[in-house]
């Protein structure tokens, strides 16, 4: 049960993001407070799953196809692939980092993709924000209702005038898990094991077998 709302969690989470890449922001979008940026995105979300059948069907390439072209611009990848990674990703490769950024990406995605039926009857209600006007960096808190208990869903974002609404999300919190630091535990003990290029591996099999499942 945990895991299910674990995946409904994230599913909403990136699927935010995947919203705020291109299906409601304008080319030259006002940049919004953040609690507004997320609220927003959320709203947009649970319309786009109650009218689009390929998305509550899991569609894997629509899904990634989405992914590539609408979440990049929204989400800082690089930081969050980077702070999963730890302290071995300052001695990766340009061609290691591109690599392990494709592949967690790709991990993402099809960690939510399987949650995706269940969450349109769900709504979304974003908490009070405790920020400044001058800060770079913020928590949202929020919280997905739907069939049984409140699912804490919490994003940190940083702030990026002039680009989107003007914020980047780079880390997300699902029931109390922050999803960086989540992998980053079970990211450092393949890296101590079998180094970058081992970690890469891992994923890349741990992806293909996800894939088989579609």
């Amino acid at each position: 049960m945990k895991r299910r709302f674990f995946q409904q969690g994230l599913f909403l989470a990136l699927s935010a993001v995947v919203a705020g890449g291109g299906w409601l922001v304008p080319a030259q979008a006002a940049d919004l407070p953040p609690d507004v940026f997320i609220k927003t995105m959320a709203d947009e979300v649970m319309n786009t799953i109650k009218t689009d059948k390929l998305l509550q069907k899991g569609d894997m390439g629509k899904l990634m196809a989405l992914v590539d072209t609408k979440v990049i611009p929204n989400v800082n990848f690089q930081r969050m692939t980077a702070s999963a990674v730890g302290p071995a990703w300052r001695q990766a490769t340009p061609a290691q980092k591109t690599r392990l950024q494709e592949e967690f990406k790709t991990l993402l995605v099809r960690t939510y993709a399987s949650a995706v039926s269940t969450v349109s009857d769900m709504v979304v209600t974003v908490k009070p924000l405790r920020a400044s006007p001058d800060d770079n960096e913020v928590l949202v808190r929020s919280e997905v209702k739907g069939h049984g208990d409140p699912v804490q869903l919490d994003y940190r974002l940083e702030k990026t005038p002039g680009q989107g609404y003007g914020w980047r999300i780079y880390n997300l919190n699902v029931m109390g898990i922050w999803l960086v630091d989540n992998y980053r535990s079970q990211f450092a003990q393949t890296i101590n094991a079998k180094g970058i290029d081992g970690l890469i591996e891992a994923l890349a099999e741990r992806n293909k077998a996800n894939a088989k499942q579609d």
